[in-house]
């Protein structure tokens, strides 16, 4: 059954296809980490100010009520061309209802006055409800993925549109987030006390070098728990814009956190196996370099590496081995602890602001892992999907035969007179 049939049977979601034809057919509009601290900043500049705080209040309401249904209406019309047994899992579809309900909440506010003071703490709190609601989002989507392999295995076209789709369905969840959480933090009315200089969820001044050593502890610290030893860490830093001075950034700390982490336990797990019966470890090494465009952190272990032919499975959602997930109520722990997860879903935080993650391997020695991010706030512009004739493409075209020679499993045998030349 397809997403919109089952929809349609479902007498209290019976609108939702309608709405998602509406709202798809607008793109979504990126907005750059400059745009968002400048208007924090203002924000909060003007708290005292209540008639002009009231107004930017007001301005951010008018915006998300439009762009939310855009951005969830955008990834709604491409889960349509899922498989349908994937369609059909009890996950996925628990899922799809998520986001129709959220979706229907939000445009219950297109009509809505945005003079009222109860409507804008009705939509913030709905905010902080369809944000609670999607928390378990990414894990929901993964245990459907894993139903669906287990039952059916994995052909070629089926991981190329999967593999397509869900890049796409976790960067426009990791946008909504942001979008989400900027509005509740910026107009809840307080200061987080942990974190007075952040502008909702961003740092404008972040210091890159104390983010890596946190997330490094919290690896050490989970590294001796299962294996009673754990790395050293050597870090150096080149400030290249400002010589001799510690590498700040505008970017937003979790998000870095999460991708540092996901390396450090990858790295740290990779040293520990592979150096098991050394007398010493030798140190995960961390190169932080800032230029007048790029931001490069450099992780480099000596872990034994990894083929060449695997470097590109590690970020597969289909080809992860990763065992069965184990629930963890850990609110430190990596995104996605269980499902093999953390590296596709590390390199999407770091493309969301036009960045990268890349890993390059020496098998038979270690794999340096390479974070890219924006230097400059103004560039570091959210990357959106949106749904079109090209977006559509990718669904309907089927995988075509190799224009190049595929080597064969096996050396093939020769014949007396081919070994004879």
């Amino acid at each position: 059954m397809r997403f919109a049939q089952f929809l349609l049977k479902n007498g209290s979601l019976a609108g939702i296809p309608k709405q998602v034809e509406r709202f798809s057919k607008f793109s979504p509009s990126p907005l750059s980490m400059k745009q968002f601290i400048d208007f924090g900043k203002c924000c909060r500049a003007m708290l005292p100010l209540f008639y002009i705080y009231n107004q930017l209040h007001k301005t951010s309401f008018v915006f998300l009520r439009q762009e939310l249904p855009v951005r969830l209406a955008n990834i709604m019309k491409e889960i349509d061309y899922l498989p349908d047994k994937l369609l059909g899992t009890p996950s996925v579809k628990l899922l799809t209802s998520w986001y129709s309900q959220s979706l229907m909440e939000l445009i219950e506010f297109l009509e809505q006055d945005p003079d009222d003071k109860d409507v804008l703490k009705g939509f913030t709190k709905t905010l902080v409800n369809i944000r609670n609601r999607h928390n378990n989002v990414v894990p929901t989507m993964a245990q459907g993925v894993l139903e669906y392999k287990e039952a059916f295995g994995v052909d070629p076209v089926t991981n190329q549109n999967v593999q397509y789709f869900l890049d796409r369905f976790y960067m426009s969840r990791i946008s909504t987030r942001m979008l989400m959480n900027q509005h509740t933090l910026i107009f809840d009315g307080s200061v987080n006390p942990a974190h007075p200089k952040h502008i909702g969820s961003i740092d404008p001044s972040c210091d890159v070098v104390e983010v890596v050593k946190d997330a490094y502890e919290t690896s050490k610290m989970l590294c001796e728990q299962y294996y009673l030893t754990s790395p050293d860490m050597e870090i150096r830093e080149v400030n290249s814009k400002s010589p001799g001075q510690p590498i700040h950034i505008v970017y937003v700390p979790s998000h870095l956190y999460h991708m540092l982490f996901e390396l450090f336990k990858n790295a740290m797990r990779a040293t520990v196996e592979t150096h098991e019966t050394s007398p010493a470890l030798p140190p995960i090494k961390v190169r932080v370099a800032l230029g007048h465009e790029d931001l490069t952190i450099k992780m480099s272990d000596r872990g034994g590496g990894v083929p060449l032919r695997k470097i590109e499975r590690l970020f597969s959602y289909m080809y992860s081995t990763a065992p069965s997930p184990v629930h963890v109520d850990n609110s430190r722990n990596a995104p996605l602890a269980g499902f093999g997860y953390g590296l596709p879903i590390s390199r999407l935080y770091a493309k969301y602001f036009q960045g990268d993650l890349q890993l390059y391997s020496m098998e038979g020695y270690g794999t340096a892992a390479v974070i890219y991010l924006k230097a400059l706030s103004s560039e570091s512009v959210e990357r959106l999907p949106v749904f079109n004739k090209s977006a559509l493409r990718h669904y309907q075209t089927a995988t075509e035969a190799d224009d190049w020679c595929m080597p064969s499993k096996e050396p093939k045998k020769l014949g007396n007179h081919e070994r004879s030349r």
